[in-house]
């Protein structure tokens, strides 16, 4: 089974959506904008052309994009800066889970870039999103989100880029398949999520995208600071399972300048996590599903095993979306 299905390193994504040289123009979506938690004034400090939601935590922004060549690999610039409060502190000193996210005509909406703020640090990070050129052309509206609950709290800016590059293959389409930012036991119980999805006859590959990060309410072990089994199902059969895991997080501690050392020693940035680090990307696992999806209609479903269920102290959750992305060739001839 898992001889059809290959997972695919960076060093194959890179050699897939080609090698760059000269960097193009960039498009502005978001410059210093606003994001923040405030039931009272959430549209305060937001530019006329912002729409805000989620009493300030989620910021949209419709702009118009000229397709991106085929032979171009395309960036996404995320910049987060915390806003300070005096000359030592700053408003917002924690860890949160944000995101970039493109809003699609049926109303499902596709990760661009999913992160983990730093302890109340600057980060800024460069990441290819290539396999989301076919969304990133025409009129586009493109979302921001941090889960702060501060006022206050994080200046966002993100803009686009491309690079010509070498390549021989392209980007057929991309099919956002969920975004869920609370998988818990009590809303998709032990069956998880299942969609269909209809794939098309027009690419010689189809990739799945899969974001992922645990967390839990109250601070305590489970789901962030224990291993999970993560199921991805194709027609009801399993096709990878996993259990998504960083160990690298001490990496991290010298852009979070708001941790602390707890008395067993360790410090907040550097525990080993669930799919992720404060202040880093959360890159996706990337699955050639091309043998399990051929054209037509399938059902994809995403469970997560033994999800601590809520109690009196908190619960258990997590962050997931899903893509599917069609790659194609294209020919060599110099005709």
């Amino acid at each position: 089974m898992l001889a059809a299905m290959r997972i695919l390193t960076s060093a194959v994504l890179a050699i897939l959506l080609a090698t760059a040289s000269s960097e193009a123009e960039r498009v502005s979506i978001f410059e210093d904008d606003l994001i923040h938690f405030n039931t009272e004034m959430p549209d305060s400090g937001a530019r006329a052309e912002i729409e805000v939601i989620d009493n300030g935590r989620r910021i949209y922004r419709t702009v118009s994009i000229a397709p991106f060549p085929n032979d171009h690999r395309v960036f996404a610039r995320v910049e987060i800066d915390p806003i300070p409060k005096d000359e030592i502190a700053v408003h917002d000193k924690w860890d949160r889970a944000g995101s970039i996210r493109i809003a699609t005509e049926n109303g499902q909406e596709a990760e661009l870039v999913k992160f983990i703020t730093a302890y109340g640090g600057h980060t800024v990070w460069e990441v290819d999103v290539t396999h989301l050129a076919p969304l990133l052309s025409g009129e586009v509206t493109i979302g921001a989100f941090i889960d702060t609950w501060v006022s206050p709290a994080w200046h966002v800016s993100v803009d686009l880029s491309s690079e010509p590059g070498r390549d021989s293959t392209r980007v057929a389409w991309n099919q956002p398949v969920m975004l869920v930012d609370n998988f818990d036991l009590e809303t998709y119980g032990d069956s998880g999520y299942t969609t269909t999805v209809a794939i098309p006859d027009i690419q010689e590959r189809v990739l799945l995208y899969y974001y992922v990060s645990g967390h839990c309410t109250d601070g305590r072990g489970a789901d962030e600071f224990m291993k999970k089994d993560n199921v991805i199902l194709v027609n009801d059969r399993v096709v990878y399972r996993y259990q998504p895991w960083r160990d690298d997080c001490r990496d991290f501690r010298a852009i979070n300048p708001y941790t602390r050392r707890w008395s067993s020693g360790m410090w907040s940035s550097d525990y080993d996590r669930s799919g992720w680090c404060p202040g880093d990307i959360v890159s996706p696992l990337v699955l050639d599903l091309t043998d399990h999806l051929p054209p037509g209609e399938h059902a994809v479903t995403v469970r997560i095993d033994d999800i601590r269920p809520a109690d009196e102290s908190g619960k258990g959750y997590w962050r997931t979306s899903v893509q599917l992305v069609g790659i194609t060739y294209k020919s060599t001839s110099k005709d």
